[in-house]
Formats: C-alpha cells, structure tokens, sequence
C-alpha cells in the first residue's frame, strides 16, 4: 500500500506544520497540504487546522511509493516520460488506492516528482512528469498555455475514409439520471476542436485505426467528440453503451464477458501516443507500444 500511517509522540508542543517539515522535509505548502486532507491524526480522528499545535501521540498517513517494475522511456534532469498501461491511475483517488503512475515517478525522481497532467484510467500512453518543483510549474504552465501538443491513436467503430474536424463545445453534465456520460455536447459548454486522420481500415473488423489530435484540453474529449459522429471508441464502457452497462461498469459489476459483448473490446482502445514540447530544445517523443497489435483486444466474434 502507498499510504501508510505511522505514530509519533511529540514530548513538547509544536505546530503541526513546523513538525511535518522538520519530520519530512516538506516546504511549508506541502506541510499544509497534507493537514488539509486530514492525514495527521489524534485519537484515530483527522485535524485539519493548519495552525493547530500537536504534543503526545499522533498518527500520521503518508505517501510512500511502491515499484511495479514500470520504468521511464526517456528521461531528462528536467522530466520523465512513462508509457502507462490501461487499467492503472497516474494519481490514486484515495488512500485505499494500491498502486498508480504516481508510485512509479516518486521511486525514479522523488519525492518532489509529480506528474503534470491526467490520462483516464483505461487510456493508455505517454504521461508526462516533472522531476522538481520548477520544471512541475513550466510544464503544468506549458499545459496551461496549450504549447504541449499530444497525439493520440484509437480504434473505432465503423469506417473512416478521410480526415475530418469535430468543432463542438463540451459541458461536463449536471444529471446523471438518464445518462452516464460525463460531459456531453452542448451550445453551453467550453470550445472544444479535435482533428482526425484515418490510419488503416480493417475490413473484417469493420474498424479503423485513427489519430486523433486535440487541439483544446476538455474532459472527454476524444472520447465524446468521436461518439457524436457515430464512431464511437471501441472498448469505450461509458460512452455507446446502454444506462445499465455504463452504470454497471462504475458500479464495478460489469463483467469482463458482458464488457466485451457490450463494448466490442476488452479495454478502451484510444492511447497516447505523442507529445511534443519545448523546454530548453524541441522534443518530441513518440510512445514504444505498437497500438495496431491492439485489434487483439477486439471481441472474438469479429475474428482477426
């Protein structure tokens, strides 16, 4: 488990956050941070007071990286590059959380190691790190400023002959009562554009191997901009499924078996597969996975 929780007995008085830097090196805004998710304990109960001053016996949970054996692809002094698997969190989503990309980068690089940005739990790809604190405020500000392009691949249903734009704005949705998507286009939403280019049609699969680049950063985005123009991803759980499959995935109920059947694929067949940035120099950096292999992961009843 990454998180672990530890006592203490603290003999004299001292502020919670003087403590948490002197015990673990933290700067001030780490310190406050780890207060503010409740993860100094008295009593078996969280504090949050930032200026709160602790003696005695005192528990505290902390982050502490576990390898899986996942190594970086490229590396700089700077940052780090993984290739993620489907199927794994770049940050966990709570202290029950056993392992995410996040173990991975703080094993490497540290603990002020961060990733910069997010990829959905079943995307796979390139996810891009920071190695200290300044090169995390450059990249997460390169993001920001949209001067870090990305490149992705997916398989989709049906076929795709030439390429084309989606220009529509997207609205994280309000109601999940009779959908489970979680955006959804609307005139309402932010701007959103991605561009698409047709790579390989498979016949027998009646699938298309396409790239896929978004030139805005919505929640998404890919995903609901392909489904809007009827090309869903295949594997895609949430979005062309039924109310009962996509609620029975975030349920955890959904069977592998009814998944495929469902789905038409194991997993969500879309993967980062680029990133191009300046820092310093040009880089541009392609991930190592052959995502065309992927069509195994297609349902068996469309044989290969």
């Amino acid at each position: 488990m990454p998180f672990i929780k530890k006592a203490f007995y603290i003999e004299k008085p001292i502020k919670t956050f003087l403590f948490l830097i002197r015990e673990f090196n933290f700067t001030q805004g780490e310190a406050q941070r780890v207060i503010s998710k409740g993860r100094i304990l008295i009593d078996g109960k969280s504090i949050y007071d930032k200026s709160a001053t602790i003696e005695g016996h005192i528990e505290i949970v902390y982050f502490e990286p576990k390898s899986r054996g996942l190594k970086p692809i490229f590396i700089t002094d700077k940052f780090l590059v993984f290739d993620k698997p489907s199927g794994v969190l770049v940050h966990p989503n709570s202290m029950a959380t056993e392992y995410s990309i996040l173990d991975e980068i703080r094993i490497h690089s540290g603990a002020n190691a961060n990733a910069t940005h997010r990829i959905d739990m079943e995307t796979s790809g390139l996810l891009l790190a920071s190695r200290d604190k300044d090169a995390e405020r450059f990249l997460k500000g390169s993001f920001e400023r949209k001067t870090i392009k990305k490149g992705y691949l997916a398989w989709v249903d049906g076929r795709v002959d030439k390429s084309f734009s989606v220009e529509e704005p997207i609205k994280i949705r309000d109601d999940y009562s009779a959908s489970k998507h979680k955006v959804e286009i609307s005139k309402n939403g932010k701007y959103a554009k991605t561009d698409f280019i047709p790579l390989y049609y498979d016949e027998k699969l009646d699938t298309t191997l396409i790239e896929c680049y978004p030139l805005t950063g919505r929640t998404h985005q890919i995903r609901i901009h392909l489904f809007h123009v009827k090309h869903r991803i295949l594997g895609d759980p949430i979005y062309g499924t039924t109310f009962k499959d996509a609620n029975s995935y975030l349920e955890g109920t959904l069977s592998k078996e009814d998944r495929l059947i469902a789905t038409k694929a194991t997993r969500l067949l879309l993967h980062a597969n680029s990133i191009s940035f300046n820092y310093g120099c040009r880089y541009k950096i392609f991930s190592k996975v052959n995502f065309r292999k992927m069509r195994s992961e297609i349902y068996r009843g469309r044989e290969i």
